[in-house]
């Protein structure tokens, strides 16, 4: 294994690969051995896709012979398993869906391969991509890199666990509540869910609820999302919600001319965190501070006024019911807790779901007026670093909370308004693990969150920390 390989972000593997400083079969060839030597450890890989030293090839000859190659020339990816990759399988998590073998690529996918991108693995999630630890019936449990016994995350897990463990540059992932950032956090690693239909959902399972779901990047740098991000933007003619214009603030918009104006906050009614996290956002808001942000504690009201974590659920369980239980007819001894355990839930009353849609539309409101005043919102992205396996209750802060549920606190905000929202380390616990922080800005202001996490990166003390595995 070339660890220097391994561990080198996408913007840079491009660039060696593009000079003709390093093959894409040596790129490749480094990462697939990673795989080989590492994924056994941590199970973030669950199928490896036939062919990507033949594509690595293919893109070796193609830049001797001068052809024009796109900005991702011949750099590995990886894929979570929710989403489609022509001939290579995808399995969503289930035996329900074991040996199943997509005709054609995501929407998602197929850009990053039009950028020149080699599909060399899928990654692990939950069953049906819905639960906040990676573990299913088909491919089993993935393992945080930085210690084996905690969770990676869910539901993008087994791609953040490739990722921070250097079986990966960077990949793709989907995000229902937590599922690109929370996993990200917990690994230590990059990830961005952009607005809501900014990326097209075309090819990727399950879509719903369909205005809470998201594709996003993820990755070790952000530098790599601000590659990767505006290449994956824009609508595709299938997804109804993907209709904004491809040229309108692609991540890559100019840098601000006068200082951002960024509130913080660590609870504001979406509930306890841990001390070490706190302390985390606060170091966030002062090192914007010194970098000439304008930065002070704030709180939403609309938190407040209605729970997001409340809402979501109330909603989400009248439309997912539904369809899970037409996916798992007659499939009752493949079922997994996770379609158990929804399919077991009571349903909402008419009157709470009607409350909870109402719900949706005062917090996009209060988040549309917060924005009015700011350029951006600094907050926790979980509420406590990466949890043992199977936790269920935790005591935060003395406090004791559902621990599958309240993880999400800070991040579903974002997807029920459909606002931008970016994770990325800057901290560590006092056990070693990983702790983020979360960037949301205004609907399509992907350029903003880019922007200040970059420059949170430029003073950031973990930003070249890997796990020792």
């Amino acid at each position: 294994m070339d660890t220097d390989l391994t561990y080198s972000d996408a913007t840079k593997l491009a660039e060696l690969i593009r000079n003709r400083e390093v093959t894409s079969v040596e790129v490749v060839r480094a990462h697939l051995d990673r795989i080989d030597a590492i994924s056994p450890k941590i199970n973030a890989i669950v199928t490896r896709a036939d062919g990507a030293l033949d594509a690595a090839v293919a893109a070796d000859e193609a830049l001797a012979a001068g052809a024009a190659v796109g900005p991702l020339h011949g750099v590995p990816f990886t894929v979570k398993d929710s989403i489609d990759t022509a001939d290579v399988m995808t399995q969503r998590g289930s035996p329900i869906f074991k040996g199943r073998s997509p005709d054609a690529d995501a929407t998602c996918v197929a850009r990053i391969r039009n950028a020149g991108g080699i599909l060399i693995a899928k990654t692990n999630l939950p069953e049906f991509s819905y639960s906040t630890e990676s573990d299913n019936l088909l491919t089993g449990r993935t393992n945080n890199p930085w210690n084996l016994d905690r969770t990676s995350g869910g539901s993008s897990g087994g791609e953040s666990a490739a990722i921070a463990a250097g079986l990966s540059p960077f990949g793709l992932g989907t995000d229902l509540a937590i599922s690109v950032r929370g996993p990200a956090a917990h690994t230590g690693i990059v990830s961005l869910k952009p607005t809501h239909g900014r990326i097209p959902m075309t090819g990727v399972w399950p879509r719903k609820p369909r205005r809470d779901w998201h594709v996003g990047p993820m990755a070790r740098t952000i530098r790599d999302l601000a590659l990767t991000y505006p290449l994956l933007a824009g609508p595709d003619g299938f997804d109804g919600f993907s209709v904004t214009t491809p040229t309108y603030d692609r991540g890559v918009g100019p840098v601000p001319t006068g200082p951002l104006r960024v509130g913080w906050l660590v609870d504001s009614g979406l509930g306890p965190i841990e001390p070490e996290v706190a302390t985390t956002v606060r170091a966030a808001a002062a090192a914007l501070t010194e970098l000439g942000a304008i930065v002070e504690p704030v709180t939403i009201p609309a938190f407040e006024r209605d729970n997001p974590l409340d809402v979501f659920f109330r909603q989400l369980v009248m439309e997912v019911k539904p369809e899970f239980a037409t996916v798992t007819a007659g499939h009752a001894d493949q079922m997994f807790t996770i379609s158990k355990g929804l399919l077991a839930t009571p349903d909402t009353s008419i009157e709470a779901y009607v409350d909870a849609e109402q719900g949706y539309e005062r917090l996009r409101d209060g988040l549309a007026a917060y924005f009015v005043d700011y350029d951006a919102l600094l907050l926790p992205v979980t509420p406590f670093p990466a949890p043992p396996h199977g936790s269920t209750e935790f005591v935060v802060d003395g406090q004791t909370v559902d621990a599958s549920a309240h993880v999400m606190a800070y991040t579903v905000p974002f997807n029920i308004t459909g606002l931008p929202a970016l994770t990325m380390r800057f901290g560590t616990s006092s056990n070693g693990l990983p702790i983020g922080i979360q960037l949301a800005a205004q609907w399509h202001a992907e350029s903003t969150v880019l922007h200040l996490a970059s420059l949170l990166e430029s003073v950031s003390s973990v930003r070249d920390l890997h796990p020792d595995i």
